[in-house]
């Protein structure tokens, strides 16, 4: 029986775990430099930025969506949604879809006006997926970040 729930401090390690596999598939497992305490504190400790559903099987955390808040001047409050995963072994199983219905009903509840992310274009599984929901893709922007040292 497969039950999401709310991220809990003591699931932080699986979640790493997870992230690295996310990143192993996106061809960029050295990119994930975090430690498990600074993850740890960042999502559970006195001021928490990101929240997490897990979606778990027999105990085990087989996927999870994780999330923050973003501010728009444009639209105010939204989602930001900066993973989902589910294991390889438990794809087409619908944890995805759960895990994404749960953010759509956490984003109402908390009064977002709207979910962003960001896909690997060339990730046609998870584009296929967000295409079932009707989302927008928006190929007018590109994507910036640097490094803080």
């Amino acid at each position: 029986m497969i039950k999401i729930r709310n991220a809990t401090a003591a699931d932080c390690a699986r979640l790493l775990e997870l992230i690295k596999e996310l990143a192993t598939y996106e061809k960029a497992p050295q990119e994930v430099t975090v430690s498990l305490e600074h993850f740890t504190e960042s999502g559970f400790g006195e001021n928490p930025v990101w929240w997490a559903f897990v979606a778990e099987e027999d105990n085990i955390v087989q996927g999870f969506a994780l999330y923050y808040i973003r501010y728009s001047t444009w639209k105010g409050q939204r989602m930001y949604l900066e993973d989902i995963l589910v294991t390889e072994a438990m794809r087409g199983r619908g944890l995805g879809k759960l895990l994404f219905d749960k953010l759509i009903e956490e984003a109402k509840l908390k009064g977002f006006n709207g979910i962003v992310w960001q896909v690997l274009e060339w990730n046609e599984p998870a584009i296929n997926f967000y295409k079932k929901y009707g989302a927008h893709f928006d190929a007018e922007w590109i994507n910036c970040s640097m490094e803080i040292n």
